[in-house]
C-alpha cells in the first residue's frame, strides 16, 4: 500500500512538472499588467497566471538543489511560497523584469528550507555561513580540479579568501558537510550493543553532590539566621534589607527608617558584616554548637 502511494505521489509530481514546464512564458509587457492589476486592483486571476507562469522558474531552481537530499516535492512547495511573496513584493514601476525579481525570493525560500531541514544540527546562521554552505562543494571541486590534489590548507585559505570567511569557519563547514547526521542510539559496531551515546557524559552533578549541596545549603543559612541573633535589632533590620532582600534597601532609605545618616547607616551595616565574618569563621572552626545558648 504505502509502495503504492509513493508511486502515485511520483507520477502526480510529475504531471505537475510536465505542465508547470509547459506554461508560456510572459512577455516585460505582460508581467506589467498582472503585476500593476493584482497590487492596485487585487485581481486574483492576474495573481494566478502569473504565478501559474513561473512555476516553471520554481521548478528549475529546485532541480539544482536536489542533490541536499531533500524531496525535489518540497523544495517545489518552498518555492511556491517564495514566488509567492514576489508577487506581493513586487513594484512593477522599478523597471525590474519579475521573473529576475522573483528568481531570488525563490530561491531563498528553498536555502531557507535546505538549511532548516538538511541537519538536526543547525547550520549556516548568518548570510557569510549560508554563502558558505551553498558554495563550499562547488569552490571545493574547483580547487581540487585545478590543483590535481587533495583539498589542503592551501584550498580552505583560498575558499575563506573568495567567500571572506573566517578559516574557522571553512574547517567546521568541511567536517559538518563529510558526513551525515548519526543516531545516538545507533550501535558503535555490528558487533557491539553499546550505542554511542554510551559513550556520552553525563555533566549533571551526582546524587551525591546534590544531596552535599542541599546539606550544605541549609546548613550556612541556619549559621546565618543563628550569627544574625547575635546582633543588635538595628543591625539585624539593617543586614535584612541590605543584603538578604531581593529589594535592597538603599542607605538613605533606612537612614530616613532608622532616624540617622546614612553614613551612620553604612558604619553600622559594616560591624554588622564584621561581627557575623567573625561568628561564622568561629562556627567553621570549632564545629561545636557556638550558639547553643541562643
Amino acid at each position: 500500500m504505502a509502495l503504492y502511494e509513493d508511486t502515485q505521489a511520483q507520477r502526480s509530481q510529475a504531471r505537475f512538472i510536465r505542465r508547470s514546464m509547459s506554461e508560456r512564458l510572459l512577455s516585460r509587457d505582460e508581467e506589467y499588467r498582472l503585476a500593476r492589476s493584482w497590487r492596485e486592483d487585487g485581481d486574483a486571476d492576474s495573481l494566478q497566471e502569473l504565478i501559474r507562469s513561473y512555476t516553471r522558474l520554481v521548478v528549475s531552481l529546485a532541480t539544482k538543489f536536489r542533490n541536499y537530499g531533500l524531496p525535489m516535492s518540497d523544495l517545489i512547495q518552498e518555492g511556491t511560497l517564495g514566488l509567492l511573496q514576489a508577487a506581493g513584493r513586487f513594484e512593477p514601476d522599478r523597471n525590474v523584469r519579475f521573473s529576475t525579481y522573483a528568481s531570488w525570493w525563490i530561491r531563498s525560500a528553498m536555502q531557507d528550507f535546505i538549511l532548516r531541514n538538511w541537519s538536526i544540527v543547525r547550520t549556516g546562521t548568518t548570510a557569510a555561513q549560508k554563502t558558505l554552505f551553498f558554495n563550499f562543494r562547488r569552490l571545493r571541486a574547483r580547487i581540487e580540479d585545478a590543483s590535481g590534489r587533495p583539498f589542503d590548507e592551501d584550498g580552505r585559505l583560498h575558499v575563506a579568501e573568495q567567500l571572506r570567511v573566517p578559516l574557522h569557519d571553512v574547517n567546521h563547514m568541511e567536517v559538518r558537510l563529510s558526513a551525515a547526521d548519526q543516531s545516538l542510539n545507533a550501535r558503535i559496531g555490528d558487533d557491539s550493543e553499546d550505542e554511542w551515546q554510551d559513550q556520552l557524559t553525563d555533566e549533571r552533578d551526582s546524587p551525591e553532590d546534590l544531596v552535599i549541596s542541599f546539606h550544605d545549603s541549609v546548613t550556612r543559612s541556619e549559621w546565618i539566621e543563628q550569627a544574625m541573633l547575635e546582633l543588635s535589632q538595628r543591625e539585624q533590620t539593617i543586614i535584612r534589607a541590605r543584603r538578604l532582600s531581593d529589594d535592597s534597601a538603599t542607605l538613605e532609605e533606612l537612614g530616613k527608617v532608622l532616624g540617622v545618616s546614612k553614613e551612620r547607616v553604612r558604619q553600622l551595616e559594616q560591624r554588622a558584616l564584621q561581627k557575623m565574618k567573625a561568628l561564622l569563621l568561629e562556627r567553621v572552626a570549632r564545629p561545636t554548637d557556638l550558639f547553643a545558648e541562643a
